[in-house]
Parts: C-alpha cells; sequence; structure tokens
C-alpha cells in the first residue's frame, strides 16, 4: 500500500504524457513533420517526473483546469442548446466527454500534490 501512495502522485504527469503521445502519432499520421511541435508539449510534464517543482505543477494544473472547464463550458452549452452543433459533433463530443472530465480531475490532482508540504 505504501508503494502505492508514494508512486500515486506521479499519475496525472503520465497520463498527460499519454495523451500527448497519442495526439503525437495521430498528427504524425495525418500531417508528416508538422507533428513534432507537438512534442514539445510533454516537455515540462517529463521534467516533473524527474525534479519535480511545486511552482511549475501548480502552473499546470491552473491551465490545464481552466482549459478542461472551457471544454466543460462547451458541453453545457450543447446540453442547453446555447449553440447547435451538427449530429457528427455531438457524437465527436459524447466520445470526448470522458477525455474532458478526465482531465478536469487530473488537473486537479496536479493541484492537489502543488498544495501538499511534501513532493
Amino acid at each position: 500500500m505504501k508503494l502505492i501512495s508514494t508512486y500515486s502522485k506521479f499519475i496525472p504527469y503520465l497520463y498527460f504524457i499519454v495523451i500527448i503521445i497519442y495526439w503525437f502519432t495521430d498528427a504524425n499520421r495525418n500531417g508528416g513533420i508538422n507533428a513534432y511541435p507537438i512534442l514539445l508539449f510533454g516537455i515540462p510534464f517529463i521534467w516533473q517526473l524527474f525534479r519535480p517543482s511545486k511552482k511549475l505543477n501548480f502552473t499546470l494544473g491552473i491551465i490545464f483546469v481552466c482549459l478542461s472547464s472551457y471544454l466543460i463550458l462547451a458541453y453545457l452549452s450543447d446540453l442547453f442548446n446555447i449553440i447547435s452543433f451538427s449530429d457528427s459533433a455531438k457524437r465527436f463530443m459524447i466520445m470526448g466527454g470522458l477525455f474532458v472530465l478526465t482531465n478536469f480531475i487530473m488537473s486537479l490532482w496536479m493541484i492537489r500534490n502543488s498544495l501538499k508540504k511534501a513532493f
């Protein structure tokens, strides 16, 4: 149990690294060399795995909470029919709902990690 509690703080970073790798792989298949700048987004998360910093952790958490909140607002606007979307966009939004919720939870987890006394 102690092993799980010591390594559980790395789960949000590994999650975002996996998402960036998936995003890069998908963009590389379709766009070729234009996909390589996507890998730059992974640098702060890899840095957090090897040399954790509370300030960087808090900054990453706040940025991704804001981005996830923006996406949640898009879901709410669809729910209340403020903006009408096409059927294909609605199907994409349903599939991406789990992704947005998971991003939000992982971002809050990163903020929680930065607020702890011992990182």
